[in-house]
């Protein structure tokens, strides 16, 4: 029964945008792949047996999109690649998105005249 939950779990773990997936992500770096998906299998069988007990049809729980420290993380990775292309974005006086995209515009703008006059 183990091996039927950690294939289910391995399912589960693909799916995108599912409760399951983000558990499995937020386990595996912690524990590591087996244990992030036995954890997932258990939560299977722990909703299994609720939508049994209750008769009643499953419910995903919603999912928040606050995790912080991903988007940070995710931040610092575009805004390097950034860089490392020859455009440099400066995070000033509270302002970086507004201010970043007028940048970024220009900086796009000025690569692309570069193209049509080579």
């Amino acid at each position: 029964m183990q091996s039927t939950l950690v294939e289910c779990a391995w399912s589960a773990s693909r799916k995108k945008e599912s409760y399951l997936k983000r558990k499995y992500e937020s386990l595996v770096g912690r524990r590591g792949k087996k244990k992030a998906l036995v954890a997932v299998g258990h939560k299977i069988i722990i909703a299994a047996y609720h939508v049994i007990k209750n008769l009643e049809v499953y419910q995903e729980p919603v999912l928040h999109d606050n995790n912080r420290r991903k988007q940070k993380k995710e931040m610092k990775y575009h805004l390097r690649k950034l860089k490392d292309l020859g455009i440099e974005i400066n995070e000033t006086e509270g302002r970086f998105f507004t201010e970043a995209k007028k940048v970024l515009e220009y900086e796009i703008d000025t690569i692309r005249t570069r193209r049509v006059s080579v």
